[in-house]
């Protein structure tokens, strides 16, 4: 349990930044400039109360005149500099707030489904079509994308620090965001929402890259499996078993839509939302027993053997 905690430190910290101080999008940039003027003016305020106090504790001790004109001056300022903080702040708040909710159009629209303790990711494809993935969500950066949140099960929240602001996905409900990112590179997203006993492992990685790379990616991943690649044995197996009643690969009899599309898993950094590195060990052990690895996961135990549940990982390891 030890090595497994330490694992799971270590991939934490090479899944990206996940700090709303780091910005790398329109919106976290929009948020972070209301948050600097916020500490500007509650900053300055609160160094005037401290000067003020330590004057009055001086002028107290003091035989100095005693009039209580300077005071109501000072109390007609004070007065005013916080009715002026008030409506700045007042101000930069419904501006930041029109902004971040404006509505435009947008080339592309992604659907993220919160799942307990996983996310369902939809790019939209065209011609009606939806290409599906699971736990990474890859941005095409300086194109504003819109973002359908909705929830599968209970009350989750979406939340990318480095990019937007958070926002809840509720049951039964659809709402939209829309995110820009700006800066290249790989970004930790999190549930924001208690969401049960494995809510801190349910983790996003974002990754922001640019639009040639974008395109050749979702280009793979539209891709459905073809029928000679892969282990065929560990295939075999996959269809036969309960595998291919909750799992999705296309290209394959596996068609199930109750758990994660694995049609590329083997692309992605981790597998079960940020849990465990992607590594055929991993795959083995969340093939054999999940329970051990996340708690409380809908996947049940496996009832397979020990070569057959090889040869499945062996097999998932293909799916590129």
């Amino acid at each position: 349990m030890r090595a497994f905690a330490l694992i799971t430190l270590l991939l934490a910290g090479c899944a990206g930044q996940q700090s709303a101080m780091h910005v790398a999008g329109d919106q976290a940039a929009t948020l972070i400039s209301l948050f600097r003027l916020m500490m500007w003016v509650c900053g300055i305020a609160y160094l005037l109360v401290i000067l003020f106090l330590g004057w009055g504790l001086i002028r107290r001790r003091s035989a100095a005149d005693t009039s209580e004109q300077p005071y109501h001056k000072l109390m007609a300022g004070w007065v005013g500099f916080i009715l002026l903080g008030l409506i700045l702040l007042v101000v930069a708040s419904f501006l930041a707030d029109r902004s971040l909710g404006q509505r435009q159009q947008v080339p592309l629209q992604v659907r993220v489904t919160g799942h307990q303790w996983w996310w369902r990711i939809e790019y939209q494809a065209g011609n009606g079509r939806w290409i599906e993935t699971a736990n990474e969500l890859h941005l095409p950066a300086g194109v504003p994308v819109l973002l359908e949140l909705r929830a599968a099960d209970v009350i989750h929240s979406f939340w990318v620090p480095n990019l937007a602001g958070k926002m809840d996905m509720i049951p039964g409900k659809i709402n939209r965001m829309t995110v820009t990112g700006r800066t290249n590179g790989w970004f930790r997203g999190q549930c924001a929402e208690f969401c049960g006993t494995q809510h801190a492992n349910m983790a996003l990685a974002v990754k922001v890259e640019q639009v040639g790379e974008f395109d050749r990616w979702l280009a793979g991943q539209a891709r459905p499996v073809s029928p000679g690649e892969g282990v065929a044995a560990g295939r075999k197996v996959f269809e036969s078993a309960s595998c291919a009643v909750c799992h999705q690969v296309r290209g394959t009899e596996a068609r199930g839509r109750v758990g994660p599309d694995l049609t590329h898993v083997a692309s992605r950094r981790t597998i079960a939302a940020g849990t465990a590195p992607m590594t055929h060990g991993s795959l083995r052990g969340w093939i054999i027993q999940p329970q051990a690895i996340k708690p409380g996961t809908s996947m049940p135990p496996s009832d397979l053997s020990p070569q057959d549940a090889e040869a499945v990982a062996s097999y998932l390891e293909t799916l590129r």
